[in-house]
């Protein structure tokens, strides 16, 4: 899989560097940065305490056998006058440390009577300040070219002060399902139809990874049909993305319309699910160049997997994304796998309380619901069998949604 992966994103690369937009921090949510973001000041702005507390000088508490008048008050976001000699500071979470102070003592570590605190620890200098620049120096990179931005790398940007964020343009990805058997949900099951399951599925994980999609709905099983749906697809996306067809039978159109309207690629995938996998290019029309097409089987677990292990990194790498490949954590199997097929396999499996894996009892390509309970796949090498208790390499679902 990884030599295909290899061949796939060489044939791929970020759209132009002068196709970007300028966002809101707000709404930036999932999409890819074009431009660093690099602070303009120190965060914190200034030396603050971590605790409600008490600040003061070390020294002077020793001089004063843990007993000192208070003689200011200091919220978060006042700014405090200076410690006067010999007393301490009623200060908050986030307020400012005075200057002259050196340490804070927690307030549950205090009693209060009148305007004295009695302070019953010793603390050393420095203890729960926070110190100015502890996490962002002015002139840091914080987020550099090609980071995905998630929620928590939203909030960084926000706490340099970036307002707007440079992205990469939104992919436009074109979606169309083949077969005369599909039917949408809502209408009555006709003998011998099922209903499209991988429309949603896929226009699901395409608006995921942060692209447009452009939903052209279903193609009938017929050569001209699927070669007039690839000319309407190509002339204004950036990749093609199909489900269903791509295999050598007799009403598998996509295959000879692409290489009709275009080239392709037909490759068999030694994973289980999926196999049959096609790329290539589609011609756009009479205007110059091409759209990348991706054809993926029809069985619903096989096109879902071969999505968030083929066409996840291809998508972002359209954005410029820099980290395309998702981390293996190695996990124990609570379960036995005696008989392995010999393709390598992706398990589908949920983590239990006691740290281990559990697998779905039904691994059948067909059998969506298994997608649903699982929170990770296990990459298991092909003809490898797995006895209760082994290491296992697996990989998150959730971070193969991000």
């Amino acid at each position: 899989m990884e030599a295909a992966l290899a061949r796939l994103l060489s044939s791929v690369h970020a759209l132009p560097a002068t196709d970007t937009q300028t966002l809101s921090t707000f709404d930036a949510l999932g999409r890819v940065l074009a431009a660093q973001v690099r602070s303009s000041l120190d965060v914190p702005p200034g030396d603050n305490t971590a605790m409600d507390g008490y600040a003061l000088r070390c020294a002077d508490l020793v001089a004063a056998a843990g007993v000192l008048p208070v003689s200011q008050r200091i919220p978060a976001g006042s700014v405090p006058a200076p410690l006067l000699p010999g007393t301490a500071a009623r200060i908050f979470t986030g307020g400012q440390i005075p200057p002259g102070a050196d340490a804070v003592v927690m307030q549950e570590q205090c009693r209060t009577e009148g305007d004295v605190v009695h302070v019953g620890a010793s603390p050393t200098p420095g203890a729960w300040i926070r110190r100015r620049g502890e996490d962002v120096r002015q002139g840091d990179v914080v987020l550099p070219v090609g980071t995905r931005l998630t929620p928590h790398a939203m909030g960084l940007a926000a706490s340099v002060g970036a307002a707007m964020l440079t992205v990469a343009r939104r992919p436009r990805i074109a979606l169309f399902s083949t077969g005369d058997e599909l039917m949408m949900p809502g209408a009555a099951l006709k003998p011998g139809a099922i209903y499209n399951s991988n429309r949603y599925t896929l226009r699901g994980l395409i608006e995921a990874l942060g692209c447009e999609c452009n939903d052209l709905g279903i193609v009938p099983d017929k050569l001209d049909a699927t070669r007039a749906a690839l000319r309407r697809a190509a002339l204004d996306s950036d990749a093609i993305i199909t489900s269903g067809g791509v295999s050598v039978g007799e009403e598998d159109h996509l295959r000879p319309a692409v290489a009709l309207e275009g080239s392709l690629d037909l490759w068999q995938i030694a994973i289980k699910p999926g196999k049959p996998f096609a790329f290539g290019q589609v011609r756009r029309g009479d205007a110059a160049g091409s759209t990348h097409f991706i054809g993926l089987p029809g069985n619903p677990v096989s096109s879902w997997l071969t999505f968030l292990l083929l066409v996840r990194p291809l998508l972002l790498r359209l954005q410029g994304a820099t980290q395309l490949a998702p981390k293996a954590l190695q996990m124990r199997a609570d379960f036995d796998w005696p008989r392995p097929d010999k393709r390598r396999e992706f398990l589908r499996v949920r983590r239990n309380a006691e740290g281990g894996l559990d697998l779905f009892a039904n691994q059948s390509s067909g059998v969506l619901t298994s997608t649903v309970w699982a929170d990770a796949l296990v990459d298991n090498p092909g003809s490898q069998a797995i006895a209760r208790g082994d290491p296992v390499q697996a990989l998150l679902i959730s971070e193969l949604l991000e």
